[in-house]
């Protein structure tokens, strides 16, 4: 295997002398406390190390959209100080959107090192809304169908395939609906973004507040699919469903599929495929309070934990997660094996053609409940 010069050296180098002065760099994240963990036993160390001086102080604000919230909420009560104490936030797309609008965010991305490195629309859109320059993502989760080939030895491709499918192999195929895990969340958005006439629009806007008198011939058909499926509790109830044999195809997080497979909970015969026209994922961002008191230091952190290196060892290696970056620029720094783990059963290609932001903000919670009405009725 052939590796490319580290992009890390320089970095030290690119600090202005005020941040090569002990400084303590805080780094607040939303997500469970494996973020916490990436940051303070991975990122931070190894950051130290390249940049003498700086000590990387991480702070946990809780899991999904409430622990982003929690950072705004934390920016918003130091609006009029001269500095605020976060020095990086890592949050979800939603509140990305929502701080970039109220001003709240550096823009950065341009003058960073890595910023061309992605090229996903996820680094200019999050949810229907620009945070072009002002986002990095520090990696991509992605939803998928996870299916035993010994039973299902051509995987539909498609929605409307899948729906064949399920028909003639009822009780085979098993979500948790919009409860328990957004696993099957984001299959609801995939199933009304492909089989509604309006679609599309669920994903790039603009908004409309009528669009959902057209999702009614797709929810109907959802919920005629619904009658020959398994309903899990979650996430985890879908794959211990897969595992157990109680079913043979169902909607799951990639990296909680590989992370299960690793860790001997998961059967290894199992495979995964993306539909057609595309099923939903989510990044998390790496952002810049506007006014940051280190501001240098916080996007030489960014560089750093977005450098193709620091992708192939902590993002896929460590968490099976879809590296921020392009997939490319990884692959020169993960061995045959650790590459062909992430991406046997769907390749970057696929990954890109296939692979959809969540629906713009006021879909995501239209959707929801236009499936509680029509369908879980």
């Amino acid at each position: 295997m052939h590796r490319r010069p580290l992009l890390l050296a320089p970095l030290a180098l690119a600090l202005p002398v005020r941040a090569q002065q002990r400084i303590t760099l805080t780094v607040a994240t939303a997500g469970d406390q494996n973020m916490v963990d990436y940051i303070t036993d991975f990122l931070g160390p190894r950051f130290e190390r390249a940049h003498p001086g700086v000590r990387v102080r991480a702070i946990g604000t809780g899991p999904g959209d409430a622990g982003s919230q929690r950072i705004k909420e934390r920016l918003d009560a130091q609006k009029g100080q001269e500095a605020t104490d976060v020095d990086v936030a890592v949050i979800h797309q939603f509140m990305a959107g929502e701080m970039v609008k109220a001003g709240m965010l550096a823009r950065y991305r341009d003058a960073a090192s890595t910023g061309s490195l992605v090229t996903r629309d996820t680094g200019r859109v999050a949810l229907g809304q620009d945070v072009d320059g002002y986002v990095l993502p520090m990696f991509h989760s992605q939803t998928a169908i996870a299916y035993n080939p010994a039973i299902v030895r051509d995987p539909p491709q498609s929605f409307e395939a899948l729906e064949a499918w399920v028909k003639a192999n009822p009780g085979k195929f098993g979500y948790n609906g919009i409860r328990g895990g957004m696993s099957g969340v984001a299959f609801v958005f995939g199933w009304v973004g492909a089989l509604a006439p309006n679609g599309a629009q669920l994903f790039s806007g603009p908004y409309d507040a009528n669009a959902h008198a057209a999702w009614a011939p797709a929810l109907a058909r959802l919920k005629a699919f619904n009658a020959n499926v398994v309903i899990t509790p979650g996430n985890a109830g879908t794959l211990d469903a897969l595992n157990r044999g109680e079913i043979a195809m169902g909607p799951v997080w990639v990296d909680m599929f590989y992370s299960w497979q690793a860790e001997g909970r998961l059967s290894p015969d199992l495979k995964l495929a993306i539909l057609a026209p595309g099923m939903p994922g989510q990044p998390m961002y790496y952002v810049i309070p506007a006014h940051a008191a280190h501001a240098d230091a916080a996007r030489a952190f960014i560089e750093f934990s977005t450098s193709p290196a620091i992708q192939a060892e902590g993002i896929v290696k460590r968490f099976n997660w879809y590296p921020g970056i392009d997939a490319q620029h990884v692959r020169a720094f993960l061995s045959d094996a650790d590459w062909n783990r992430l991406f046997r059963d769907v390749p970057p290609q696929v990954l890109a053609e296939r692979g959809r932001q969540m629906p713009i903000a006021p879909y995501f919670r239209e959707v929801q409940e236009a499936y509680e009405r029509e369908v879980m009725n």
